[in-house]
């Protein structure tokens, strides 16, 4: 991760105030910044928007909040938000519900894969690649099935991984360079005295 050490991905298409709100949460649920700007870029289509919606599951927003079994709501934490209200929040709003809905498995997520685990398919978090998340015929393969890369009727962790480390590279073209970066960079150009 050093290679995007003092970079933010992704974060010339966001606000300042997105940037550094998903910083501090990034912080403080303990995983690298860009593992959730690359999550965000790849739930939301690269949109970073609230509004966005999955026509298959109906799914909204950021990381692609699912409705609760009444399809009106979404319990986040100790709260029942509705879908609604979360597709109308601006998406700095948004990031709080993100904050609210990851918090559960701070600590836990030490990985790009098991940030995205925690977001997709929790129960996959800690466990190997190889995991099979979702199977032939059933909903949630249905509703995920552009994460077969192999058409074998299995989505195993480390495909779905695989699309949002595809991510990567992409983000890189909408990079924020932080001022830290600046100054670390001007630091390497400075050519050192030699000694006397």
């Amino acid at each position: 991760m050093d290679r995007y050490k003092g970079l933010i991905l992704w974060g010339r298409k966001v606000s300042a105030e997105f940037r550094e709100k998903v910083v501090l949460i990034s912080r403080y649920l303990g995983i690298e910044v860009n593992w959730l700007m690359n999550c965000i870029a790849f739930e939301s289509g690269e949109t970073f928007s609230s509004r966005v919606t999955n026509k298959y599951s109906g799914a909204v927003g950021l990381i692609q909040f699912v409705a609760d079994r009444d399809k009106s709501y979404k319990t986040i934490g100790n709260e029942r938000v509705e879908i609604s209200s979360l597709k109308i929040m601006t998406p700095v709003k948004q990031l709080d519900y993100v904050e609210k809905y990851l918090l559960p498995y701070k600590g836990k997520m030490k990985s790009l894969e098991d940030t995205y685990m925690a977001i997709l398919f929790p129960k996959a978090i800690g466990k190997p690649l190889s995991y099979p998340l979702f199977e032939y015929n059933s909903i949630a393969y249905i509703q995920n099935k552009g994460l077969d890369v192999d058409k074998d009727g299995i989505i195993r962790k480390a495909e779905a991984a695989a699309l949002v480390w595809a991510k990567f590279d992409r983000g890189l073209e909408f990079a924020y360079v932080t001022p830290e970066y600046l100054k670390d960079m001007a630091a390497l150009a400075v050519p050192k005295k030699s000694g006397s």
